[in-house]
Order: C-alpha cells, then sequence, then structure tokens
C-alpha cells in the first residue's frame, strides 16, 4: 500500500535550480550535436562539457527536492521545545513560518487550545507554493488552528506583550543585516513579560564571526531578553554543524 504524504512544504530556491537544470540540459543538447557532427577535437570537447553539465544538472535535482517537500526533520524542533514552556501557552507566535514546517515540528508539544499565529512574508519566489493557505493546512493537519499573518520580521504586525511564546526558526539569518537588529527587537516587544522568546539557528553569522552560538546570544542580549537555555542539535548531513536552540526571557 502506497504511503501518503500528510504535508507539503513547497519547493526551496526553485527559480534558481530549476534555471540551472534548464542550463545543462541545453548543453547536453549542444554537446550530444557536437559529438554526432564534429572531429575528434570537437568531439573531445562535447565530452568534457557533457560531463559538466551532468554534475551541475545532477546536483541540481538533488538539491530541488533537498529537503523533500513532505520532510520535517523532527530532531530540531524537538530539540527547540525541550528547553521551552510551550505546554503552558496559551498565545504562541512563530515568525518566519513559511509553508507551515516549524508549525508542523512544534505542533505535538503545544496544547490544544494554544492560539497560533504564522507571519511571513509568504515570497513564492524562494518558496514554491509559499502562502498563508499552505501554513493554515498544513497546520490543520498537524492540529493546529493556524492564522496565519503576512508581514516582516523588522516590523511585526501584532500589539506588544501579545505572546506567551514567541519563536524563530532558521529565518534570523535571513534578515538582511541592517534590520537584524531590530526584528530581534521585535521579538522582545511582542513577547509578554513573563513570556520566552525561541531561536533555532543554523551556525551561520555575518563575515568575521566564527562564534555562531555567542552571536546569537548577543543578537538576543541585545535586544533586552535573558538567555535562560542553550541546547545544539546536530545536523544528520552536517556532522559538526549543529543547530543551536536558545530560550530567552525578557530582562
Amino acid at each position: 500500500m502506497t504511503r501518503i504524504r500528510p504535508y507539503f512544504f513547497g519547493v526551496y530556491h526553485w527559480r534558481e535550480r530549476l534555471r540551472r537544470i534548464a542550463v545543462s540540459a541545453l548543453l547536453l543538447v549542444a554537446s550530444a550535436v557536437g559529438f554526432r557532427r564534429g572531429r575528434r577535437a570537437v568531439r573531445a570537447l562535447a565530452v568534457v562539457v557533457a560531463g559538466g553539465a551532468l554534475y551541475r544538472g545532477g546536483d541540481a535535482v538533488r538539491r530541488l527536492v533537498s529537503p523533500a517537500p513532505w520532510a520535517l526533520d523532527r530532531a530540531k524542533y524537538d530539540g527547540l521545545a525541550a528547553i521551552l514552556p510551550l505546554s503552558d501557552a496559551e498565545r504562541a507566535l512563530d515568525v518566519g513560518c513559511g509553508s507551515g514546517r516549524s508549525l508542523v515540528g512544534l505542533a505535538p508539544h503545544l496544547p490544544d487550545d494554544c492560539g497560533v499565529v504564522g507571519l511571513d512574508v509568504f515570497d513564492d519566489r524562494v518558496i514554491l507554493g509559499n502562502g498563508p493557505q499552505l501554513a493554515r493546512r498544513n497546520g490543520a493537519r498537524a492540529g493546529l488552528d493556524v492564522s496565519p499573518v503576512r508581514g516582516d520580521a523588522s516590523r511585526l504586525p501584532v500589539r506588544d506583550g501579545a505572546f506567551d511564546v514567541v519563536t524563530a526558526c532558521r529565518v534570523a539569518h535571513d534578515v538582511p543585516a541592517d534590520r537584524r537588529d531590530a526584528a530581534f527587537d521585535e521579538l522582545r516587544r511582542v513577547c509578554a513579560d513573563d513570556g520566552t522568546v525561541g531561536l533555532l539557528e543554523l551556525p551561520i553569522t555575518p563575515a568575521g564571526v566564527s562564534d555562531y552560538e555567542a552571536y546569537w546570544r548577543r543578537c538576543l542580549e541585545d535586544a533586552g531578553l535573558r538567555v535562560e537555555r542553550v541546547t545544539t542539535i546536530e545536523r544528520p548531513r552536517r556532522p559538526g554543524e549543529p543547530y543551536v536552540a536558545i530560550a530567552a526571557t525578557p530582562r
């Protein structure tokens, strides 16, 4: 019996990768024509070009489905949830929820009556299919009643102190450097005084910064948050380059 995948989270960086696949296909066609009609030197060149096109095209195909549109990788969300008081949350905000992958990952740890808001710019130029409807649908399949809100992380369209828990999963590194401080200030602003901010991030930092854990801690602290707990979660495909998860509370 065929297993039905319950979620669809979209295809990441689809434009760039489809463009690479198309260019590789054109190079393969040109190589085949050159090999059939050319002399020995042309044929040798055609073989080299075809080999490069196969490699680049194959790599683009692999990246197109990585992560797979239905894949979740619960471990990183479980790691974040383990350091957050999600079981008592009445109102939760997930900043940068995208198509709902992080919402689905955190869903098992949230109470059934928790009001959940998923905020994102919902730009389908980066993730094919990214939109409020997809976030809501994936959330519903995980048992969440998600209210999607379109907005910018550096200007959250919600009132001060509105949420018990505010999460930002793998999104802060994508915020432009000139707006990153504002985004962290906004996480603090919309978090209740007795609430918690949860950050899940990749080992990505600005040029010249090597200690990514210290960098993300500092971003939270500079926004008026006190770091309470920190943990790392290994990435199966990137050993030695773990995610960092941080729980922080308003000072």
